[in-house]
């Protein structure tokens, strides 16, 4: 009977430490999930959660994505951490307030698209993507971009429309060298950044809708700039040598408050389609007739034929200078 009492003993005593082992596990791995930033619920719940993530996982062109569309989750889970081979995220609609800080265990992470959620800022942690390509932040409460963003060598393409009090960037943005897409519209800025001016790689930009009352001088620099959306800002006057942008094709300058053309525009062969809709110009212009088109006419550039287009612009040049040159008679 001491025997099998002893015994008994001992076996109470075993399975009491065994518990006690297991919760302070539990307890450990609380902290390191609460110091990455992730939920702080029981290694259950969190086995729970991560088995709902994985279910979120798609594979496509070999690209291994986790796609979350019109769910609920305002914050990220730690145990996310667990699925960092992931190499692109697609979480919309969500109500996600806060990119979290163990973002950077993500290292295989090309595509970060968080768009139309509710994240009020860009983590410091986001530097350390080195092979991030693109970051995609448009209709969010974003209303700083830090410097440690510079650090994504590998960035080609970053959105940040429609967060609505943005309206700076650091001056080591320039640094992202092969940058090729950016969207700051609709957003709060007043002036063309410098660093914007100095990215070398860009092709793409669209600052429409913000309060941008000037161009710089320089704006030229923009060598390889093929596409410069414009619209809806305060611009009264443009630089001359905006003409000097030889590889520009595309010009959007409708809802400003234009009062003329440079002259100087009139030789910008490359300007494929431009728009100077709903601006105050000082002269009144309109297209002449055209003959009615025949088979043999081949087809007509509509851009060509844009009312405030292309070819309403080298008219306005032509008038104005004629104009200039009955005055000074």
């Amino acid at each position: 009977m001491v025997g099998v009492a002893a015994c008994g003993s001992v076996s109470s005593i075993k399975a009491l430490w065994e518990t006690r082992i297991r919760r302070r596990k539990e307890e450990e791995e609380q902290r390191r999930r609460t110091l990455r930033g992730g939920a702080t619920g029981s290694v259950w719940e969190d086995r729970a959660v991560l088995s709902r993530l994985k279910q979120k996982l798609q594979t496509e062109d070999g690209r291994l994505i986790l796609r979350i569309e019109q769910e609920e989750w305002k914050s990220l889970p730690g145990c996310l951490v667990q699925l960092s081979q992931v190499q692109e995220w697609q979480i919309h609609r969500t109500g996600l307030v806060k990119i979290p800080h163990f973002i950077s265990n993500f290292q295989n992470l090309l595509v970060l698209d968080l768009s139309r959620n509710g994240i009020g800022e860009i983590p410091r942690q986001i530097g350390k993507l080195i092979h991030l390509r693109e970051l995609l932040l448009s209709y969010n409460r974003v209303q700083v971009v830090p410097e440690e963003l510079s650090y994504c060598e590998s960035l080609e393409r970053l959105e940040l429309a429609m967060n609505r009090d943005l309206d700076h960037l650091p001056d080591q943005f320039r640094n992202l060298k092969r940058l090729q897409h950016l969207d700051l519209s609709m957003n709060n800025f007043t002036c063309l950044p410098d660093c914007v001016v100095g990215l070398p790689a860009l092709e793409w930009l669209d600052i429409g809708g913000n309060r941008l009352q000037h161009l710089p001088e320089d704006v030229h620099r923009m060598t390889k700039l093929h596409t410069l959306w414009l619209q809806r800002n305060q611009l009264e006057k443009l630089p001359e040598n905006i003409s000097r942008m030889a590889s520009l094709d595309t010009l959007v300058l409708s809802s400003n408050r234009l009062r003329d053309i440079p002259s100087l525009m009139e030789d910008m062969s490359n300007l494929r389609f431009v728009n100077f809709r709903d601006n105050p110009l000082t002269l009144d212009v309109t297209l002449p007739l055209r003959k009615t088109k025949t088979e043999d006419d081949g087809e007509d550039d509509e851009d060509d034929r844009e009312m405030f287009g292309r070819e309403f612009m080298q008219i306005y040049i032509r008038e104005a200078r004629k104009r200039a040159h009955r005055v000074n008679r």
